[in-house]
């Protein structure tokens, strides 16, 4: 198996945060802007790209031959699910949401007292309304995807294991090439869980929006062949 993590491409929220260097007045689920939209287009013709007859020594360490994506994940959250269509429509892929690949917290705004209060999310007729193409979990109701309080801490590291063993359930021991789209945030903690890393904080591996990150499992081991590739965006569309 190979997996590429994918952070969605620029939200709302980046945006604000780029600008201002706060995150007050943000979404509890922001849209991605015009930047995002166009990153998205450029990182799907670049995932579209083959070069067949290109690759050696069987790894193909930098997808000169093209990568071949067989299955593709999002998260519920907005941004990633417009990244996630985008991606679907280019490749001719479906496009599955992946409710534990949300970002830590999950869905919530700061109250009067800047402490985090937990939102529903959308619902089920709103995506299925909005991204008919989109498939959902039969868990998935009226009430909205989230619609709990604010995710802890200490939940996350055991979110990030909880989905790489079903990563493994669904698609370990075989050739499958796996694009989930993410956020950055959780891409460090399954980095953390991955490499055995110690959970308390004093690290940040980085991706850029829309950026990649390859890491194939060969057997019992892990191979990390790339972090954060994003050189197929012009240069004053990284964010």
């Amino acid at each position: 198996m190979q997996l590429y993590f994918i952070r969605h491409a620029q939200s709302a929220n980046n945006l604000l945060w780029d600008k201002t260097g706060s995150g007050k007045g943000r979404s509890c689920d922001p849209a991605l802007t015009d930047v995002g939209q166009q990153q998205a287009r450029y990182l799907a013709d670049f995932l579209l790209q083959g070069n067949p007859g290109l690759s050696w020594n069987g790894r193909d360490a930098q997808n000169v031959a093209g990568f071949g994506l067989t299955h593709l994940y999002t998260s519920l959250m907005l941004r990633a699910v417009e990244t996630g269509m985008i991606l679907a429509e280019k490749l001719g892929l479906p496009l599955t949401a992946w409710p534990d690949l949300h970002e830590g917290g999950g869905i919530y705004l700061d109250d009067d007292q800047e402490n985090p209060v937990g939102q529903p999310g959308n619902n089920r007729e709103y995506f299925e309304s909005h991204y008919p193409k989109l498939g959902l979990p039969d868990t998935l109701g009226p009430d909205g995807w989230w619609n709990r309080p604010f995710e802890p801490r200490e939940d996350r590291p055991v979110r990030a294991r909880r989905l790489l063993d079903e990563l493994h359930d669904r698609h370990g021991g075989t050739e499958h090439r796996v694009a989930v789209i993410g956020h950055g945030g959780f891409y460090n903690h399954i980095l953390a869980v991955l490499l055995n890393l110690p959970t308390k904080e004093g690290y940040w591996f980085v991706l850029n929006n829309a950026a990649i990150t390859r890491i194939d499992f060969p057997g019992e081991w892990i191979d990390v062949v790339y972090m954060n590739r994003a050189e197929f965006l012009p240069r004053d569309m990284i964010t």
